[in-house]
């Protein structure tokens, strides 16, 4: 493998956890449809854009919209969404990020975002994140869902390093999928049996040595 000189994080589930906000704005949009969606299938939607979550969940539930009453219920979920995540602080940055991020400013690898939301930048200004990124490719930068790599391309692109240098952080099979297509190295942050097209895997941030991560920069 190729010695890391930058790196892309996605930002739902590795970052922060608003998951479980995406997850009850979804669920009130389908039971406002008139049917039940649950965290079962909400695992589904992980790292996959707004219009094909919507297109599955409207799938699941049987259900079909016209072009401009489904533009609506996307809007409708965001806004739900969005009144979730008001409230989020660096409280809510998930153990272990900060650690990382930090050893990695101060070796002077460039930091990139690569993630399918399209609230990216307000959710890094609350929790005091964004200043941390070199760059951020978000949603409203690409039009290729993961596993597509696009994202990671572009990120990669945005801070100038070659994609072989890469390490991309990823909690979804799709994004892990998406790592691997682009040739960048990819670490996986949940579970072994689920994200084992990994390069590594790790329960969480907190599970990751900082020798690790230097290892990865020198060799």
């Amino acid at each position: 493998m190729s010695k890391i000189k930058g790196v892309i994080f996605d930002l739902d589930g590795v970052i922060v956890d608003t998951a479980k906000f995406h997850f009850l704005a979804w669920k009130k949009l389908a039971n406002d449809l008139g049917f039940d969606f649950t965290e079962l299938q909400n695992e589904e939607l992980k790292g996959v854009s707004r219009v094909r979550s919507l297109e599955k969940i409207l799938e699941w539930g049987n259900t079909s919209l016209s072009e401009d009453e489904f533009i609506k219920k996307m809007a409708v979920k965001n806004d739900n969404y969005l009144s979730y995540i008001t409230n989020l602080t660096s409280k809510d940055i998930l153990p272990g990020v900060s650690r990382i991020i930090d050893f990695l400013t101060e070796e002077n690898i460039p930091i990139s975002l690569g993630s399918a939301s399209k609230n990216a930048r307000p959710i890094l200004k609350k929790t005091g994140l964004i200043e941390k990124f070199h760059a951020i490719v978000d949603g409203n930068d690409v039009s290729k869902a993961k596993p597509d790599p696009e994202v990671f391309l572009i990120a990669a692109e945005k801070i100038g390093v070659a994609k072989e240098n890469c390490l991309v952080f990823e909690d979804s099979v799709a994004g892990v999928q998406a790592a691997n297509i682009a040739g960048m190295m990819s670490i996986g942050i949940g579970e072994k049996d689920v994200l084992h097209e990994a390069d590594h895997v790790f329960s969480s941030f907190e599970e990751i040595e900082i020798d690790f991560i230097k290892k990865l920069l020198t060799t």
